[in-house]
């Protein structure tokens, strides 16, 4: 495909290694030359400068025959009006749009080609508020995915010492737990993928992926590592909007207090939230932690937009007595520091929005597409077509199917009804097929095997 990506920072430049990486002709456009001469450096890609919203800019960046615009620059206005000039005048066929001002998105009728020509709205704050609100709904789930509307789960947990299924073969899973459905889709150990099998042995402080019915997924963590009590007392750092949305989000099921340094911003959230209680300081300050009682907190979950106060006020967090903490990390480079350690979970913004970007750009009837490991490896909901004369794999069971080496089925959604991958389950037309791909080299094959021929027997 040929790809116009506006704004070179963490979004627009993580989605270009994405896309480069799969043989796609991309040109970024960006008004800093520094950024684009650091990815031109590191990717196969074009870059321009200029403003992307201009039409010499667009037709300069090659507009005249582009498959696609994404419009990720830091300006709602200017991704909007991009959408527009690609439209009016080179009438692109897919415009996508990163706003994040929500007046925008509540108002009926303003998107669309007849007024302002977006086709896909993305919202990086909407996207971190879901990923966010997931985990805590999961206590001790390092990565929660929803695929078929909420109806399966894609669950990451570590394996802890003494956990019933630590030093047991995958195959005692299923005697284990014989009234509940699940499959574990892939295993990282020390970074390195698993592709499991019958006989693997899960060890402790594995990075577990198993799949399950939502109802289904504490009792299959219970399985993997100690339980953990449910969430009731959250603390935001940073009343952003990603601290107010999440606030908002959650504030009618757990006891959530959020602390914001503008006192502007203080009391515009405190006007706004209807249960949250609003605390103005800084996160970083250990008095105002210990009068709050940060050691009776089961959540920390900091997300101002600087890295550092997040990891300093997360450690203090942390060691002041918080029972678990979340930071919102932009810069890649901190996420390997400081993740699985005092830190938990570090959040990158870039890739929770680049599974919704993804989802957009696959060949295929996708439904879902979730970047995993910091973009080695893909969790996929794909639908099926076909029938078993123009299909590799409608009619087939899945044992007969050739999948890409490392990749995984592991659930099948058929209606309302949910179906954990076996051997002898067939798949057909119109299923929803969930698939965990540990390399995502082999993206395009998979994208191959669901396309639908003319005949394949």
């Amino acid at each position: 495909m040929k790809i116009i990506i506006l704004g070179a920072g963490q979004v627009g430049g993580s989605l270009a290694a994405e896309l480069a990486s799969e043989a796609n002709d991309i040109t970024v456009v960006d008004v800093d030359a520094t950024r684009l001469r650091v990815l031109g450096d590191r990717l196969d890609i074009r870059t321009i400068q200029g403003r992307g919203s201009l039409p010499t800019v667009l037709r300069q960046a090659g507009a005249d025959d582009a498959d696609m615009l994404i419009a990720v620059t830091s300006s709602d206005e200017t991704n909007m009006v991009a959408c527009q000039v690609a439209y009016s005048m080179f009438r692109t066929p897919t415009k996508i749009a990163r706003i994040r001002e929500s007046a925008y998105l509540t108002r009926d009728g303003l998107l669309g080609n007849d007024h302002l020509p977006v086709d896909v709205v993305i919202s990086p704050e909407q996207a971190v508020t879901n990923y966010i609100k997931r985990l805590i709904q999961h206590p001790g789930a390092l990565q929660v995915l929803d695929f078929a509307e909420g109806k399966v789960q894609l669950v990451a947990v570590r394996a802890y010492h003494g956990g019933p299924l630590v030093g047991q073969e995958l195959r005692y899973l299923r005697q284990h737990m014989p009234s509940v459905d699940t499959r574990v889709a892939a295993i990282f150990r020390r970074d390195r993928p698993i592709t499991p099998k019958g006989d693997t042995i899960i060890e402790a402080d594995d990075e577990v992926f198993f799949i399950a019915a939502s109802e289904d997924i504490r009792a299959v963590m219970s399985e993997l590592r100690r339980v953990e009590r449910s969430n009731k007392t959250v603390m935001i750092a940073g009343g952003g909007n990603i601290g107010e949305r999440l606030a908002e989000a959650i504030e009618t099921r757990y006891r959530v207090k959020i602390i914001e340094n503008n006192r502007a911003r203080a009391d515009f959230l405190a006007q706004h939230l209807d249960r949250a209680i609003v605390l103005y300081g800084s996160a970083s300050d250990r008095e105002l932690l210990i009068d709050e009682n940060i050691e009776e907190v089961d959540i920390f979950c900091a997300v101002t937009n600087d890295d550092e106060a997040n990891i300093m006020s997360s450690l203090l967090a942390r060691r002041l007595g918080a029972r678990r903490v979340m930071a919102l990390i932009n810069n890649p480079a901190y996420v390997d520091l400081v993740q699985g350690g005092q830190i938990e979970i570090a959040i990158s913004p870039s890739h929770a929005t680049l599974g919704t970007l993804l989802t957009h750009i696959r060949r295929g009837d996708i439904v879902n597409v979730y970047s995993l490991r910091r973009g080695a490896a893909e969790a996929i909901e794909i639908v099926a077509h076909g029938d078993a004369r123009s299909s590799k794999v409608v009619g087939r069971a899945i044992r007969d199917i050739k999948l890409p080496p490392g990749t995984t089925i592991g659930a099948v959604v058929r209606g309302q009804k949910v179906l954990i991958a076996s051997d002898s389950l067939v798949i057909e037309s119109d299923d929803h097929v969930i698939l965990f791909v540990i390399d995502k080299k082999h993206i395009r094959d998979v994208e191959r095997l669901f396309q639908i021929g003319l005949t394949f027997l």
